[in-house]
């Protein structure tokens, strides 16, 4: 793995803090915005959704904040969390719910383009792209192989 630069690790720990308070609003002050935002095809109980996200961006922010050494794997499991989560920003600009502010169909359509910059920056500010390989590599060794 290659050294990470005080910009890339500035910005992790920015967006593991960011993790913290979302996470920490999905279980206190903003669970019922949250729990709006739950898409209705989803087969799940709307609140456990909103609660178990909200442990899973807990996790996720402390890891990418107190984890430095781990940081290639926290980044894509944060950078898949962002896509897994991705459908539900698409249900509430398709059903036109309104949470957070967003009370319009070009709010919500703006935000969309956002995801994607959530992924980027889980995978730069991680390095988690650029070393990709020391993954592959530890995981190949931990079964085994060559």
């Amino acid at each position: 793995m290659r050294a990470v630069s005080p910009l890339r690790t500035a910005a992790r720990v920015l967006l593991g803090g960011a993790l913290l308070f979302a996470g920490t609003s999905h279980l206190t002050f903003a669970r019922q915005e949250f729990t709006a935002q739950v898409p209705a095809w989803l087969p799940l109980d709307a609140d456990f959704v909103v609660l178990a996200s909200g442990v899973v961006e807990i996790g996720l922010g402390a890891a990418l904040m107190f984890l430095p050494r781990q940081r290639v794997p926290v980044g894509w499991l944060t950078a898949a969390f962002f896509v897994a989560i991705f459908p539900g920003n698409i249900a509430q600009y398709a059903d036109g719910v309104s949470a957070f502010g967003l009370d319009s169909d070009r709010a919500r359509l703006i935000r969309l383009f956002f995801q994607p910059v959530l992924v980027l920056w889980a995978l730069w500010s991680t390095g988690a792209w650029r070393d990709r390989r020391s993954l592959i590599n530890g995981l190949q060794s931990r079964r085994g192989r060559p």
